[in-house]
C-alpha cells in the first residue's frame, strides 16, 4: 500500500512567496470594505414605496393608501426636520446654527437616494460643523450632527446589509478616535462612547431584523417548494394508483383478443392460410403486450403493494358503498336517471372512484351532514354530480387526517378520460362535485 499526502499551500503573492492566513483574511476585509461602502457609493438608490396590502393599510380609503406608500420618505423627512431643529437650537442663533442645522438636515434627506453616499456625507458634515459650530459638552459631534449621524446610520443599516452597518460603525468609531486624538485637547467632555453605544444598539437591533426577514424569506421559499415538490409527488402517487387500477381492466381486454383471435380460424370453414396467419399475428402482438403490460406494472407497484383479490369495481357495485358510508354515519341518497346501460369498464371504475372518494371527504370534512349522489345515463356520456349539505356543527370540525389527495385523484382520472369537472362550495355552505365522462357512441355495426 502506498500512501501519499496532500499538503494545501497558500496561493503565492506577487513576489511568489506565500500569504498568510492573517494576511488573506486581512485582504478580504479590505475587498468586502470597498465593495460596501467605497464601490458605487453615490449610485442612485430611491427609496422604494412601501406595500399597502398590510392589515391596517387595506382598510383605508384608495386615496389614503396612495399617500400610505409614502409613509417611509415621511418618517426619513421626519427625522431630519428634527435634527435640522436640533442644530439650530442648540447653539446661539446665529449663521453658525443655521449652517449647522443644514448640515445635519442634508445627510438625513440624502439617504432617500444615496445611502452609503449619505454616510459619507454625515462623516463630513460632522467635521465641518465641528468647525463652525462652538459647543463646549459635546464633542466631536455636535448635537445636531449627534442625531443626524445616529439618523443616517439607522436607514443606511436598514436600506443595506448587516455587513455594511458593520463597516459603518467601525468607521464611526475610528472618526471619533482619530478626532479627541489630534483635535480634543481644548473640550472638557466627548461624546463618542455615547454615539458608539447608542449606535451599537440601534445597529444590532437592525441587524436582528435583517437576519429575521431573511430567515422568513428563506423559510417561505422552502415551503414553496416543498409544496411543489408535495403537489408533484401527489400527483405522481395519484396516477400510479390509477394506472394499477386500469391493469386488470386493460389486460382482460388483451386477453378477449387473444382468445378470438385463437379461436377465430376454427369457426370458419376451410379458412384462407392468409386468414390463419394474421390471427396468428393478432394472437402474438396480444400475449406480447399483455408480457410488457405486466412489467410496466412491475415497475409501479409499490413495495408493499398486493395485488387485489376481486374484480374492480363497477357502478353495479355502488349500491354496497352506499350502504357502508351509511353504516358509518353518513346519510346518503341516491338517484339515477337516464338509461341504464353497460359503459367502457375503465368509465365505470373512474365513476365508481370518484363517488367513493367525494363521500370519503363528505365523511372527513362535514361530518353529519347529508349527501346526495346523483348519476345521468347521457347520450354522450355519464354525468356525475355529489352534493352534500352543510355540517350541523362545524366549529366542533377537526382538521382532517387526510392528505388532501382527494381531488387531485379525481381530477386526474377525469383528465384520463377527457372528461369535465367542477368542484367546490355551494351557496349553503357545502361542496359540491360535478363530472361529466364521455363515452363514444357505439353503432350498431361495432356492436
Amino acid at each position: 500500500m502506498t500512501e501519499t499526502t496532500h499538503t494545501q499551500t497558500t496561493p503565492p503573492g506577487r513576489t511568489g512567496r506565500p500569504r498568510s492566513p492573517e494576511f488573506r483574511l486581512a485582504a478580504d476585509a479590505l475587498r468586502t470594505l470597498r465593495k460596501d461602502l467605497f464601490h458605487q457609493a453615490f449610485a442612485y438608490r430611491p427609496l422604494p414605496r412601501t406595500a399597502v396590502n398590510g392589515p391596517l393599510t387595506r382598510r383605508l380609503p384608495e386615496r389614503m393608501r396612495g399617500y400610505a406608500a409614502w409613509t417611509p420618505h415621511a418618517v426619513v423627512v421626519a427625522g431630519g426636520a428634527v435634527a435640522l431643529l436640533v442644530g439650530v437650537t442648540s447653539t446661539r442663533p446665529d449663521e453658525s446654527s443655521l449652517l449647522g442645522g443644514l448640515l445635519a438636515l442634508a445627510p438625513v434627506l440624502l439617504t432617500l437616494a444615496r445611502p452609503v453616499g449619505a454616510f459619507w456625507l454625515s462623516l463630513a458634515a460632522t467635521a465641518a460643523t465641528a468647525v463652525v459650530g462652538s459647543s463646549w459638552g459635546s464633542w466631536p459631534w455636535l448635537e445636531g450632527s449627534f442625531v443626524s449621524h445616529l439618523l443616517v446610520l439607522t436607514i443606511v443599516a436598514i436600506r443595506t446589509r448587516p455587513r455594511t452597518a458593520a463597516w459603518m460603525w467601525l468607521l464611526t468609531a475610528l472618526y471619533g478616535f482619530l478626532a479627541e486624538t489630534a483635535f480634543g485637547a481644548g473640550h472638557y467632555g466627548t461624546d463618542t462612547p455615547a454615539m458608539l453605544m447608542l449606535s451599537a444598539l440601534i445597529l444590532l437591533v437592525v441587524t436582528v431584523r435583517h437576519t429575521r426577514r431573511q430567515a422568513e424569506k428563506e423559510v417561505t421559499a422552502q415551503q414553496t417548494v416543498t409544496e411543489h415538490e408535495r403537489s408533484r409527488r401527489t400527483l405522481l402517487e395519484e396516477r400510479t394508483t390509477i394506472a394499477r387500477e386500469l391493469h386488470d381492466v386493460v389486460a382482460h381486454h388483451m386477453s378477449v383478443v387473444a382468445i378470438q383471435a385463437e379461436a377465430a380460424p376454427y369457426r370458419v370453414e376451410n379458412p384462407p392460410p392468409e386468414l390463419e396467419k394474421a390471427f396468428a399475428t393478432i394472437r402474438e402482438n396480444a400475449v406480447a403486450a399483455l408480457t410488457e403490460l405486466r412489467r410496466v406494472l412491475g415497475v409501479v407497484r409499490a413495495e408493499d403493494y398486493a395485488a387485489p383479490d376481486a374484480p374492480q369495481p363497477t357502478l353495479a357495485d355502488l349500491d354496497g358503498l352506499l350502504a357502508n358510508v351509511r353504516e358509518a354515519g353518513l346519510e346518503v341518497e341516491k338517484v339515477v336517471t337516464g338509461a341504464v346501460r353497460e359503459l367502457p369498464q375503465g368509465v365505470e371504475l373512474s365513476a365508481y372512484r370518484i363517488v367513493q372518494e367525494a363521500l370519503s371527504n363528505t365523511l372527513r370534512h362535514a361530518p353529519g351532514a347529508t349527501a346526495r349522489v346523483e348519476i345521468g345515463y347521457v347520450l354522450g356520456g355519464l354525468g356525475l354530480r355529489v352534493v352534500n349539505g352543510a355540517p350541523p356543527a362545524p366549529y366542533l370540525i377537526k382538521p382532517s387526517p387526510g392528505a388532501g389527495h382527494g381531488v387531485t385523484g379525481m381530477r386526474e382520472r377525469v383528465s384520463m378520460l377527457n372528461g369535465e369537472m367542477t368542484a367546490g362550495p355551494t351557496a349553503d355552505a357545502g361542496y359540491e362535485v360535478a363530472v361529466f365522462l364521455p363515452v363514444p357512441a357505439v353503432s350498431e355495426d361495432e356492436a
